[in-house]
């Protein structure tokens, strides 16, 4: 599964940087596991709009994983690939 989502994230890149500027958050492949517009239908995966979320502080989960104080399998995979782009997917997910 990680393999499969960081070959996602990883061509999600390759893609260009308008496409990623546009939604940061699809671009990226976010929402393969968190949902279009960041409202999952999985319950394994949270929510991560900011309607659903609004308490949700995106950009210092986003860094928190990629530096290790918060763990997630997953996300600790998947967090150094949106690296630069954190504020990007935080203001992005502010309106949905």
């Amino acid at each position: 599964m990680k393999k499969v989502l960081l070959v996602a994230a990883s061509a999600a890149l390759a893609m260009g940087s308008f496409t990623v500027q546009a939604n940061p958050f699809d671009a990226l492949g976010c929402s393969g596991c968190h949902g279009a517009g960041g409202k999952s239908a999985i319950p394994t995966y949270p929510s991560l709009a900011k309607s659903a979320r609004p308490d949700l502080d995106v950009v210092k989960a986003l860094k928190d994983f990629q530096s290790g104080a918060r763990k997630d399998p997953t996300m600790s995979a998947m967090a150094p690939l949106v690296a630069g782009q954190e504020q990007a997917i935080a203001d992005y997910l502010a309106g949905q």
